[in-house]
């Protein structure tokens, strides 16, 4: 199994990360913030001017720390790893299988179907919690149980699948305003804008898909799985397809209901974010620690996994449904059980 809270995330600027002996060292200033032995790490994810040393960088390929970096946004930049590990046999079935489109597109519609189940089920928890109904989720969640019911009823070449779930997400977005029900005048969502968000709200789930993108590609190496060969998303250099397919079945039910969490319960605040010359919204650092708190606190509730049966933290999910995806290709399971939210 693997550690929980096992992630560093550096945020503060001007922050730079040593090696002293089998420590990971922080400091600021001159001033040591942080030591913490590499064997309680994973990975480190360093937002905006973070330095990490040579010789750290050299303890963390040896021990298998992933170093990522990414700007103060959110976007990824770059990852350092060390020499590429994991069974080569699995991987070569990997690539078998992104070139057989039966079973590539099986994969997909799998993890298609389950982020529309999950986006439902976002939508039904909010109706339940509302003291009135609302017409417009009620229809919303109608469409995408629409959309389950083709997808049910027979296989789609994965090009169908990708449009299917593009009229899904459209659907669900277009609704999204309706799930924040507390300082709904300073959190406005007018629909889902990437490169730049171009409100707070859109910043944070930004923000909240980049880390779930790092704990699925991490997750994904751990169980020696290539993160750049994907069956969903089509391959592109740099992009870790793979990590962006495990990442859509868990969109809605981690970082969507974290941001809303965040602003229902006004965890975030109007003034916690500033807006660049370029009109791109970002947040302030005090904002996006409690982002990243949050989110760590998440990882430690125990969810049922309906495949698994068993109960297991919500931080061990990506590694959960990696570790499935693996035994699937490996001709373990005849399918991929993506993870539905109940």
């Amino acid at each position: 199994m693997k550690k929980l809270l096992n992630t560093l995330f550096v945020t503060t600027q001007g922050s730079y990360l040593h090696r002293d002996g089998e420590t990971a060292t922080v400091r600021r200033d001159d001033t040591i913030v942080l030591r913490l032995p590499i064997h309680n790490l994973q990975s480190i994810v360093c937002f905006g001017r973070i330095t990490v040393s040579p010789p750290l960088m050299q303890l963390c390929a040896e021990r298998g720390v992933l170093i990522s970096y990414l700007s103060e946004t959110g976007e990824f930049f770059a990852r350092v790893q060390g020499a590429v590990q994991g069974n080569v046999l699995l991987r070569r079935q990997q690539y078998r299988i992104a070139d057989d489109v039966p079973r590539s597109s099986s994969i997909a519609q799998a993890i298609v179907m389950a982020k529309v189940a999950n986006s439902r089920s976002v939508l039904q928890r909010a109706q339940r919690e509302r003291p009135v109904a609302s017409a417009t989720l009620e229809t919303a969640s109608g469409l995408l149980a629409r959309t389950l019911e083709r997808m049910l009823a027979r296989a789609f070449p994965v090009d169908e699948a990708r449009g299917l779930e593009g009229d899904a997400a459209r659907t669900y977005f277009q609704v999204f305003p309706e799930l924040i029900v507390s300082q709904k005048e300073h959190f406005q969502f007018r629909g889902r804008t990437r490169r730049p968000p171009l409100d707070s709200v859109n910043a944070m789930l930004s923000f909240s898909y980049t880390l779930l993108a790092h704990d699925c590609s991490a997750a994904l190496e751990g169980v020696g799985l290539d993160p750049y060969v994907g069956y969903l998303h089509l391959d592109r250099p740099g992009r870790a397809s793979l990590a962006l397919d495990l990442m859509e079945e868990l969109r809605a039910v981690l970082a969507d209901r974290l941001v809303l969490t965040l602003i229902n319960r006004k965890q975030v605040q109007p003034n916690g974010f500033r807006t660049t010359e370029s009109g791109a919204v970002v947040m302030e650092e005090a904002t996006r620690k409690t982002l990243l708190k949050t989110w760590q606190e998440k990882k430690q509730e125990e969810i049922r996994h309906p495949f698994l049966d068993q109960s297991i933290p919500w931080g061990m999910l990506p590694h959960a449904q990696a570790l499935l995806l693996a035994r699937h290709l490996r001709g373990d399971l005849d399918a991929y059980p993506a993870f539905v939210w109940k």
